[in-house]
């Protein structure tokens, strides 16, 4: 079973709470974590500036597809965030955790 950590950010903390039930809600998430931030970025050609809510969401690498999909259909962003990392390793009782609470048999 492979691991996965998704970042994803967020205009607001109330997008970001939605988008977190939602996917808890459909069990393509075990967990989400929402953290203000501040992003440095490039957007249509110039350096930008803003306050965003990040959300990092442990689930399965199997069920990325429907998360990216989930995220991007509830997202003001034009361009949303989403992005993963390979868990490589972990307390094992935590990942049959993920495991457990996304449905797997």
């Amino acid at each position: 079973m492979t691991f996965i950590i998704v970042f994803s950010t967020c205009a607001n903390k109330g997008e970001a709470e939605k988008i977190a039930r939602e996917l808890l809600k459909d069990r393509l998430a075990a967990c989400v974590n929402i953290l203000p931030i501040t992003s440095f970025f490039w957007w249509k050609d110039k350096i930008r500036v803003g306050l965003e809510v990040l959300l990092v969401i442990k689930t399965r690498r199997k069920l990325f597809v429907q998360l990216r999909q989930r995220i991007s259909s509830l997202s003001s962003y034009e361009v949303p965030e989403i992005v993963s990392v390979k868990i490589d390793d972990g307390l094992s009782s935590y990942l049959k955790w993920i495991d457990k609470e996304t449905g797997a048999q």
